[in-house]
């Protein structure tokens, strides 16, 4: 009996000299007020503790109470379970969880405590306690991590700077590589509609308004059925196959063909007599229909450069926001229509100036090479995503130094069409884009052997897909006696990762690696910029060879998976192909659904930093894998 007492007084004192659980807190922001603490414990070696269930000796997770802190739910806890005489006990790491709601403004702390009972054999020491206080830095009303494409962070802010920002983002989008397409065919549009100049400035309000409805009132329809039916989950399903399914991609690469082919001459496109016809008659609903139908394809076609605004907002409205979304989207869409609506009054000026010189005629078939071009970038896309290999990075390359090289000669006079007029001498004006055009040929070429190319780095397809780089690096072979996962993936820079996450955190836990965590898409431009701008970067490079496991998942890849492997989702829609399955696992695993999205996780899979979006800053993007 004294021999008992002795013993159990002994490891009760030793218990408090070195804790028998090793533990680190930290709180990781998901999005908005939501936050999460996370607490990794690593048991000693010889000792068990009990799981939450155990009502008696279990691990218990308490809170100081704090204003402006609650938990959101129960906590959750993670540990590989042991067996002891028939009951269920943790060793080796134990992670718990809790999601907390984090309100008001400046540092606030996360305090708590953890306890529980250490037992050895038979032995069981007097319960410990860890005590923790994690600061946070709170700036009011936080934003989703990945509220603007570009991952700037808008948390914290009033509603006044999410508009303003979003009206920056609108502006913004004029230049990325699938609104930009959509210039050309504006202009050429109204150039043909416009008719008198009241009836052009008209359509041109017109088509801003449309485009700003075609935002705005579904946003409004579906935060208001949201809240109206108890706030059921919203997906972008719908957005997703607009922009990644071989359909519509096909169609508007056709569209862009032909309208180029109509500024080559070779037809006039027209709407239907019958349309004509009525708008003769004062109804002019074909005009009407046109204008609506135009804002339609703009809106559709860049919608995977402006996707992660609308999918933000689409996340916030589930989220207990109401007004704020709707105002954003209202915000962001008359900033992103004021350019067109502009481009679309530029016509009816057009109209007035001198014809002779078949000077609008040249501007036409400048278009036209343009359209071809731009065009691309969908057929791009579809083969992307399907994996057809028609438009690898080389031919698409070819097609585009063919192309413009034509539109050099066409400037220079030495190409005509059918409605030019002889050129008599070359303008000043018309030299210096004969510069430009042979100058961008020139730096497209060494791109047939691998060269970056960062400029076109949205539009290209990969370089993954590119049969001939010069000076390739090629990744050393893994350490022996490490296996290696079939589910292996090529990735740009000579970089190899895994196609499922949990592939790499195997890979990672056996090569004492983290997990580098890229949520991508084949037809995503902005995840081709941050590969070819960011991830270049020697230092980001040598980070992501020597420090991580790579995950790359697409959510937009098409490739069909068998029976054994299809998602039943939370609806009840079962998910048959690769980037239906990768999209719903990120959703709910990340709480994400933009691209490109990234996320640092230990080898176990727990989140040590991110998301973190669309950002150009290579520093700032070291210093997050650095986390």
């Amino acid at each position: 009996m004294v021999h008992t007492i002795l013993t159990t007084v002994l490891s009760f004192l030793i218990a408090q000299a070195s804790p028998t659980v090793m533990w680190k807190a930290a709180v990781n922001h998901i999005q908005d007020n939501n936050y999460q603490l996370v607490l990794t414990g690593e048991v000693a070696e010889g000792w068990y503790v009990h799981p939450m269930a155990d009502e008696y000796v279990g691990t218990k997770l308490e809170f100081a109470p704090a204003e402006g802190i609650s938990p959101a739910g129960e906590p959750v806890e993670e540990f590989t379970p042991a067996d002891y005489k028939g009951e269920t006990v943790v060793t080796g790491n134990y992670l718990l969880r809790q999601d907390l709601e984090i309100t008001g403004s400046g540092q606030i702390a996360v305090d708590g405590t953890v306890t529980w009972s250490a037992c050895s054999g038979d032995e069981c020491n007097m319960p410990e306690e860890y005590a923790f206080s994690v600061p946070v830095e709170v700036a009011g009303q936080a934003g989703n991590d990945d509220v603007a494409a570009a991952g700037k962070q808008s948390g914290g802010k009033g509603l006044w700077a999410l508009i303003l920002e979003a009206i920056l983002w609108g502006f913004m989008m004029l230049l990325t590589p699938c609104v930009f397409p959509m210039v050309p065919m504006t202009v050429s549009f109204f150039l043909k509609r416009s008719g008198s100049a009241s009836k052009g400035r008209w359509n041109a309000l017109l088509y801003g308004i449309f485009i700003v409805l075609i935002y705005t009132v579904p946003i409004c329809l579906i935060i208001g059925l949201t809240w109206a039916f108890g706030g059921a989950t919203v997906t972008a399903d719908i957005f997703n196959w607009l922009s990644t399914h071989w359909l519509p991609n096909i169609i508007f690469f056709i569209i862009f063909m032909l309208f180029a082919a109509s500024f080559f001459g070779a037809f006039e496109i027209t709407l239907p007599s019958k349309w004509t016809n009525k708008a003769d008659s004062g109804a002019d609903k074909g005009g009407l229909l046109g204008v609506f139908f135009l804002a339609l394809t703009l809106v559709l076609v860049s919608f995977s450069c402006t996707g992660p605004i609308v999918g933000t907002v689409l996340i916030k409205s589930t989220q207990g926001e109401f007004w704020t979304p709707m105002v954003t989207m209202l915000a962001f869409s008359i900033a992103f229509a004021l350019p067109f609506t502009l481009l679309a009054f530029f016509p009816s000026f057009l109209d007035k100036l001198p014809k002779s010189g078949g000077w609008l005629n040249s501007v036409k078939v400048v278009l036209g090479f343009i359209e071809i071009a731009l065009g691309l970038k969908f057929l791009s896309v579809a083969d992307q995503t399907y994996h057809w290999h028609l438009l690898d990075r080389e031919v698409y390359l070819a097609i585009w130094i063919v192309c413009f090289t034509l539109l050099g000669l066409y400037l220079l006079g030495k190409i005509r069409f059918k409605y030019d007029s002889p050129l008599e001498y070359l303008s000043v004006g018309r030299l210096a884009l004969v510069i430009i055009d042979f100058a961008f040929v020139v730096y497209m070429i060494p791109g047939m052997w691998g060269a970056p190319l960062k400029a076109l780095s949205g539009y290209l397809p990969p370089i993954q897909t590119q049969d001939f780089v010069l000076g390739r690096y090629t990744p050393a072979p893994a350490d022996e006696g490490i296996a290696v996962l079939d589910a292996q993936v090529a990735l740009p820079h000579g970089l190899a990762g895994y196609n499922n996450l949990d592939d790499a955190i195997a890979a990672a836990a056996a090569q004492g690696k983290k997990v580098f965590v890229d949520i991508s898409g084949h037809g995503c431009v902005n995840c081709r910029e941050m590969e070819t701008r960011v991830w270049s970067d020697p230092e980001v490079l040598r980070r992501l060879r020597d420090n991580f496991i790579i995950a790359t998942l697409y959510v937009d890849d098409k490739t069909p998976l068998p029976k054994e492997k299809w998602v039943t989702n939370s609806s009840g829609k079962v998910l048959k192909d690769v980037g239906r399955v990768n999209s719903d696992f990120v959703l709910n695993r990340f709480g994400v659904n933009s691209q490109p999205n990234y996320f640092i996780l230990d080898s176990e899979g727990n989140t040590l930093a991110g998301p973190r979006g669309y950002n150009l800053d290579v520093a700032d993007f070291a210093r997050f894998l650095d986390q």
